[in-house]
């Protein structure tokens, strides 16, 4: 059942298939000694999709933006993450980890813009108007 949901919800399998190239990114990181980036990148990374599974079940639209826009918070810290890596000189090359990190931001925003616009009032206020 997870796994048919997460195979019909884009944003879902976009960050369990960018968590999953994380933890490989990570794995590497600790054998160069990079224990600190290493936790820190896993954490954010994995709590984009935690987030995106958690909205699925919100209590409420509001809820759901909020967890969304946590999610998209989550990738921000992320960004910043893999740009130290970028910056230091020792670190294993991440380019096809930023690849996917900008498609879910891309995903993400998309979301909230939908989910804000859609207001549940707007046909009630358009039956008044006319």
């Amino acid at each position: 059942m997870q796994k048919e949901l997460i195979e019909a919800n884009p944003i879902l399998k976009l960050s369990i298939d960018f968590s999953l190239k994380v933890i490989d990114y990570c794995d590497l990181l600790p054998v160069n000694k990079k224990f600190a980036i290493s936790q820190q990148l896993l954490r954010s990374a994995t709590s984009i999709g935690a987030n995106c599974m958690e909205a699925q079940n919100a209590e409420s639209k509001a809820d759901f933006i909020h967890k969304m826009k946590i999610a998209a918070k989550e990738s921000d810290e992320t960004q910043y993450w893999l740009t130290l890596c970028d910056f230091a000189n020792s670190y294993p090359d991440y380019k096809h980890i930023i690849l996917k990190l900008e498609e879910i931001s891309k995903v993400l925003n998309k979301i909230l813009v939908t989910s804000k616009r859609k207001n549940p009032f707007s046909y009630v206020l358009s039956f008044f108007i006319f």
